[in-house]
């Protein structure tokens, strides 16, 4: 699976053709908001992980195994909500912004100290911050509140460059897929959102 082949004049792999084709499908459910979404975001991150830690994205890498532990989270959030309650698309509050840049940004220092002192990756920062704003995307997605799109749209333009520096061009066409779809999600999901007390 990690014979290298050519698609469309880029260089790639079986595995990460596979993990692309596996996250577009995770990302168009999500929009929909349909809880088989968490199934294919749980079979593309396993996936993802080898990749990324063939290319020493080892904060990606990483994060991939807490998106499946995230994706099983989010599954039964979609499906049960909270107790009796069904789980509804909501924005998040003052506090809820202040906690969800608070998070992203411990988590970056957290994050790219790690990555810098224990792993060999030439891209511990920008690592380290886009780990860092994926995990509070996933965990705002899980939650159905509609910043996690904004969330997502920052992290996926930045990790465009960030996969074309390390040469993953199918994976950076992929994350310029995400920017469109995320502007997508949000445009969707803001249109039924309730407002946080």
């Amino acid at each position: 699976m990690n014979e290298t082949l050519a698609v469309l004049g880029f260089s790639t792999t079986p595995l990460e053709l596979i993990s692309f084709a596996l996250a577009v499908t995770t990302v168009l459910l999500n929009v929909r908001q349909n809880h088989w979404a968490w199934l294919f975001s749980i079979t593309s991150s396993a996936t993802y992980a080898v990749v990324f830690f063939d290319a020493r994205l080892y904060g990606d890498s990483g994060l991939q195994l807490v998106f499946i532990a995230a994706s099983v989270w989010g599954w039964y959030q979609w499906l049960h909500g909270a107790g009796e309650t069904r789980l509804v698309v909501t924005r998040l509050g003052t506090a809820g912004w202040a906690w969800a840049v608070a998070a992203w940004g411990l988590g970056f220092l957290v994050l790219s100290w790690f990555l810098k002192n224990y792993t060999n990756t030439d891209v511990p920062h920008i690592d380290g911050f886009l780990t860092a704003g994926s995990l509070v995307g996933q965990l705002l997605l899980a939650r159905k509140k509609v910043e996690n799109w904004h969330v997502w749209i920052v992290v996926d333009v930045l990790y465009v460059g960030l996969y074309l520096y390390k040469d993953l061009h199918v994976t950076a066409v992929l994350y310029a897929v995400f920017v469109l779809l995320a502007a997508r999600g949000l445009r969707a999901w803001s249109n039924i959102a309730r407002v946080e007390r």
